[in-house]
């Protein structure tokens, strides 16, 4: 694993506003790719996801959500700080948690990852959408994006299909703006007791989900359209 900064990666400023996440990069503000792929959720997601929250209660469901929130980017921070070559320490039972998460995903995840061209990075494509992601660079010999996903349950692929867009949108704007050639993404998951999963998607399938995310884009704007 070696950096080689083959980029530069513009600084940029995030906002929310009425739950809507924007980046501010050069004289654009955009949609972050959370906001695009949340605010096109299809009716059956909107659905289950209101099932469970019935289930549980409006209080728990708001409990997990936050603490998984926090859990994963206390995890996010410990990788961050390895990749960068710092230490991070933090003692309180979520932080002792976070640093065996991240653990768990540098012994069982990183040792494919055979350069580095940026970590939290920005990335945009012009006129459309931004988003910050975990890592560019070689997976596995593949020019790839990489990102971190703890979750508090083991997850099908089936059901993770916003990740894959997620990822299929940076690879786009990467590819957009660095005339890159990214073919595939990567994810790398952590449950609080260690269970580790890795996905990746490439090829045929990867151009799928990037076809897919294009969709959700039009839809969005077309509803914003709407609303303005």
């Amino acid at each position: 694993m070696k950096w080689n900064k083959l980029y530069h990666y513009p600084p940029s400023t995030r906002s929310t506003t009425d739950g809507i996440r924007t980046y501010d990069v050069g004289k654009e503000k955009l949609p972050s790719v959370t906001t695009i792929l949340q605010a096109t959720q299809t009716d059956e997601k909107r659905a289950s996801l209101a099932r469970w929250q019935a289930k549980v209660g409006k209080t728990e469901a708001t409990r997990v959500k936050e603490q998984a929130a926090s859990r994963g980017t206390n995890m996010h921070l410990h990788l961050e700080k390895f990749i960068l070559g710092q230490g991070h320490m933090d003692l309180t039972e979520e932080g002792k948690t976070a640093k065996s998460m991240a653990e768990t995903v540098i012994e069982k995840g990183l040792g494919p990852l055979q350069e580095i061209w940026g970590s939290e990075v920005t990335l945009w494509y012009p006129g459309l959408y931004a988003g910050a992601t975990d890592l560019v660079g070689t997976y596995d010999y593949e020019d790839s994006i990489v990102d971190f996903k703890q979750s508090n349950k083991p997850k099908r692929k089936e059901w993770i299909d916003d990740y894959f867009m997620q990822l299929a949108a940076y690879a786009m704007a990467h590819n957009q703006v660095y005339n890159t050639e990214i073919t595939q993404g990567v994810i790398l998951m952590c449950t609080p007791d260690n269970y580790f999963q890795k996905f990746q998607v490439k090829g045929k399938e990867f151009i799928g989900y990037q076809h897919k995310f294009l969709e959700k884009v039009d839809l969005y704007y077309k509803r914003v359209k709407l609303i303005a």
